[in-house]
């Protein structure tokens, strides 16, 4: 495997679907490493802290899981936090209207309308629909992420997500 001068630690596989998309003119020496799960990252950071040269170590997760990525040793160059997730930054950026839009080029529409009437679902906020709609299907996820993500433009990056490619950027120049 080749080495990275910056290497960001992502909880799972949408998420790194994001990062590398956004991630894409950041730089060749970026790597997106899915943890399988923000309570594996000690083991990572292990194994990067072995390599040599020691890479930039990065970490990406959701707010109430910060505290993780916080204590771990040696520390992480930056810590990025979104709130409350991935998922709901990118609903959020985009607006219900265009992830309405993205279900409906993804074919995923009609089923997300028999979600919405289902009675536990019935008369909540779309945001908080959409956002449960995505982890319903295996993979689901992943492929609304990645497509969210694609629909932004460079002023629509949610913070966390923008900080944290311009920190790479920033670690990578030295």
């Amino acid at each position: 495997m080749p080495a990275h001068d910056v290497v960001v630690l992502v909880e799972g596989a949408s998420d790194a679907a994001v990062v590398e998309l956004l991630a894409d003119g950041v730089g060749p020496s970026l790597e997106v490493v899915a943890m399988g799960g923000i309570t594996n990252a000690a083991r990572h950071v292990r194994r990067l802290s072995a390599r040599r040269p020691t890479p930039a170590v990065l970490g990406l997760c959701d707010l109430r899981e910060r505290r993780f990525l916080d204590r771990l040793e040696p520390p992480l160059d930056g810590v990025f936090a979104c709130d409350a997730d991935l998922e709901s930054e990118l609903i959020r950026a985009v607006g219900p209207a265009g992830v309405l839009d993205v279900l409906a080029a993804l074919g995923e529409l009609a089923r997300f309308r028999t979600f919405q009437g289902q009675p536990e679902w019935r008369g909540r906020p779309i945001a908080d629909q959409l956002h449960r709609f995505a982890g319903t299907r295996s993979g689901r996820k992943a492929t609304l992420a990645h497509a969210l993500a694609a629909r932004l433009g460079p002023d629509d990056v949610p913070a966390p997500l923008a900080d944290l490619l311009a920190t790479a950027r920033r670690l990578q120049r030295g």
